[in-house]
């Protein structure tokens, strides 16, 4: 069995799926792949299966419905762990993460991270084919997530990772209780004060071009609420470990 799992989470992804799975299983054939369908209506679900029947190392977690991001995700951990995968890698189905790009994320937790995170906004990074307001909009998210939760990181926000399984140990999964779009930015709080290992690797985010986001204005206010609450919460300790310097 592969050590590494690649998690792709899908919900009416049905155009961009197959071009996905067979782009990982090109660029890093020695990579297991876990598609987690949340009941897709366009039938998804039903094409990774074909790709499950046809490939050893591709399979499916089916779940029954759509509850976010978060959850897909905290499902397909505890597939991967007990099933004794040293390393997971959480990458979107529309072709945003490029899997060309995986093995440099794999080569620094091959170098001792624990948390890699493919990163938008540190040199050699970027975006292709986003309009500048959203840009703009990613830029912010992570600078306000950044000072509120007194993250070095620069890219607070991106979902393109590879955890390995110590990592998610002493995250204690059962503590990240997001399930949407801060699924994210609760992670990789919870890594920062466990004090892991993080590490950035630059990435070239592409925009979609098969499908519809799920993002939403909505999703977006909803997470810079929770990351509010976060950052005030933890507050006082912040001062505590100030002034004890």
């Amino acid at each position: 069995m592969a050590d590494t799992l690649v998690i792709i989470p899908t919900y009416n992804e049905r155009e961009n799926i197959p071009g996905i799975v067979a782009r990982v299983r090109a660029a890093t054939p020695e990579v297991d792949v876990l598609v987690v369908d949340d009941n897709s209506p366009d039938g998804t679900g039903r094409i990774v299966d074909g790709l499950a029947a046809s490939d050893p190392a591709v399979f499916v977690l089916h779940r029954s419905g759509k509850t976010g991001l978060g959850a897909a995700y905290g499902a397909a951990f505890r597939w991967g762990l007990e099933r004794g995968y040293a390393r997971l890698v959480e990458m979107d189905a529309d072709g945003s993460h490029q899997p060309e790009q995986l093995p440099a994320l794999l080569a620094a937790a091959d170098a001792g991270a624990d948390v890699v995170l493919g990163s938008r906004w540190v040199p050699g990074g970027g975006v292709e084919n986003w309009p500048t307001y959203r840009e703009l909009l990613s830029r912010a998210g992570s600078a306000y997530s950044r000072v509120l939760l007194g993250l070095p990181q620069r890219d607070v926000t991106g979902g393109y990772r590879v955890l390995t399984r110590h990592a998610l140990d002493s995250i204690r999964l059962q503590d990240v209780h997001s399930r949407g779009y801060g699924f994210q930015v609760d992670l990789l709080f919870h890594a920062a004060r466990a004090g892991l290992r993080i590490v950035e690797v630059p990435i070239i985010f592409v925009e979609r071009r098969l499908g519809e986001s799920k993002m939403t204005g909505g999703i977006v206010l909803e997470a810079m609420l929770r990351v509010t609450l976060w950052g005030i919460g933890a507050l006082p300790g912040r001062l505590r470990r100030l002034v004890g310097r």
